[in-house]
């Protein structure tokens, strides 16, 4: 047999690569080789983790009741006395000087920024060539009947003269303004169509608790029907917004439009009204403020009822009890709303409450603190009778007072307050760290001046303050003030209640009397 010199091992190798092949099919488990198959693949990741109940279900239920609502005004032209007007395009100048305020408002009320970030239309342009209706805010609203009332806030339609409302499938229809609140930034609409529209109830807020999951539906930015989701983060939050101020704070994200849109709890009630939004940066950061559906729900039926909410009036002047106060007057705990003055035609002074008694209780409800009375007496009608609760000389009396009318602005207490003339010769009360004169009309001692270092000092009272009382006995000379503070230590007291006027309004000082 003739071989080629070579063919022995190409042969060899052949052989060899063969059996690397046979070795590798074997290591992988597959018994032949065959032309194009390839490795077999494992299953993908899947974890069976339990199923966290999501919100789709409220919210479908609920989104039709929630609705945008687009707000006009009829603009005139500039006033004819030539003011310019051009200088307050957002009505901010009747605001009260209070930058905190000023920022809830103006950041949450629906304007946008023309040429800011999105390119978000401004709602407070104003066109000044005509005085057709123009658009002035935006925000959102939500149905409480089948029959077309809506509520939303105050400040979203308080400029308006037109009104319309988006629903959730996009149909406009007109509506009109039945009433508004001021006070607790409310606001009712009704509009009227065909058929009957689907609507929401308020919750019982009070069972609301501090972690519940919340859903907040509204109009953020004018983008239509928005959901997002978080929890109650506090409760009774006071934010210098007005007199009834007990606001629920969640941090779902809420933003400038959602004013007047809904907070829902997870059964689809209404547990609050988005109204404001705490934000330094001008949006979002997960701060916003309910009105409590509990005092909705009152000023709702009253303004649905009459276009107006009727609130009960007693005519005090009030101020909190602060620890120092408690101790001046025998009081147990700082609980209590304390008079600093009476208004002469109010109905609490003709009732034979004064200046110094801490109103405690009305109708046997306990009053924490001064928004809590004039919550409690704002729920009451003009002309009812209620009893209200005194803590006066050491012991609680009970006195029974007919509420007066609230009148539409707040009246102030006038006092007999002169500023005297330059005194000839100043007393010392030295143990209060005052230097005192006598009052040109003899009632009460003018501050003259007031050690820095002194417990009078660190608690505010300034020269050009007068004292008029000391533990509610009247003060005419610096004998009374010590007479005062002697009868203090003997009964235990470890601070005396001072009573100042400045600039026609009255407050109370707890002074710590001498240590001995």
């Amino acid at each position: 047999m003739n071989i080629a010199p070579n063919s022995h091992s190409v042969t060899r190798k052949r052989l060899m690569a063969a059996v690397a092949s046979i070795a590798v099919a074997g290591a992988i488990g597959v018994g032949a080789l065959t032309t194009g198959t390839g490795p077999v693949l494992a299953d993908a990741v899947r974890v069976e983790a339990p199923q966290v109940p999501g919100f789709a279900d409220v919210v479908e239920r609920v989104s039709p009741a929630v609705v945008s609502v687009k707000v006009k005004a009829k603009i005139s032209p500039a006033a004819d006395d030539g003011s310019d007007q051009s200088d307050d395009p957002d009505g901010m100048n009747n605001l009260p000087d209070n930058p905190q305020l000023r920022r809830f408002f103006k950041e949450f009320r629906g304007f946008g920024d023309q040429n800011g970030q999105g390119g978000i239309r401004r709602f407070g342009h104003r066109d000044h060539s005509n005085d057709q209706p123009r658009p002035v805010a935006q925000g959102s609203g939500f149905f409480i009947s089948d029959d077309g009332y809506l509520v939303t806030n105050n400040h979203v339609v308080e400029e308006g003269s037109a009104f319309t409302v988006v629903m959730n499938d996009g149909k406009e229809l007109d509506a009109k303004l039945i009433g508004s609140d001021p006070r607790t930034d409310l606001a009712v609409l009704k509009v009227d169509g065909v058929g009957k529209f689907t609507y929401v109830d308020f919750a019982d807020d009070s069972k609301v608790r501090v972690g519940d999951w919340v859903v907040a539906v509204g109009n953020p930015f004018g983008l239509g029907g928005t959901v997002t989701a978080g929890i109650v983060s506090a409760r009774g939050r006071d934010i210098g917004a007005g007199p009834y101020d007990d606001f629920i704070q969640i941090d779902a994200s809420v933003n400038r439009g959602n004013s007047g849109g809904p907070t829902f709890n997870l059964n689809g009630q209404v547990v609050g009204i988005n109204t404001a939004i705490f934000s330094p940066s001008g949006g979002s950061v997960g701060i916003a403020f309910d009105i409590p559906a509990s005092t909705a729900k009152q000023v709702v039926q009253d303004l649905m009822k009459s276009g107006s909410v009727q609130r009960g009036w007693l005519g005090v002047e009030i101020q909190p009890v602060t620890s120092d106060i408690a101790e001046s007057l025998g009081l147990k705990s700082q609980n209590g709303a304390l008079v600093s003055s009476a208004q002469d035609d109010g109905p609490g002074k003709k009732a034979g409450i004064a200046a110094g008694d801490v109103i405690t209780q009305v109708d046997g409800k306990d009053v924490a603190s001064p928004k809590e009375l004039a919550r409690l007496i704002g729920a009451y009608s003009p002309g009812k009778s209620v009893d209200v609760t005194v803590w006066r000389d050491g012991k609680s009396q009970t006195v029974k007072v007919d509420l007066g009318k609230l009148p539409s602005s707040d009246k102030q207490a006038s006092t007999d307050q002169q500023q005297p003339a330059a005194p000839a010769k100043p007393d010392s009360l030295a143990d209060l760290g005052l230097t005192v004169t006598k009052s040109e009309n003899g009632k009460g001692l003018v501050v003259t001046d007031v050690d820095p270092d002194s417990d009078a000092a660190e608690r505010g009272i300034q020269p050009g303050d007068v004292i008029t009382s000391v533990n509610s006995a009247e003060v005419n000379g610096t004998d009374d003030v010590t007479k005062a503070m002697t009868e203090a230590v003997k009964a235990g007291r470890k601070a005396v209640l001072v009573q100042i006027t400045r600039d026609d309004s009255n407050r109370f000082v707890a002074l710590p009397v001498a240590k001995g």
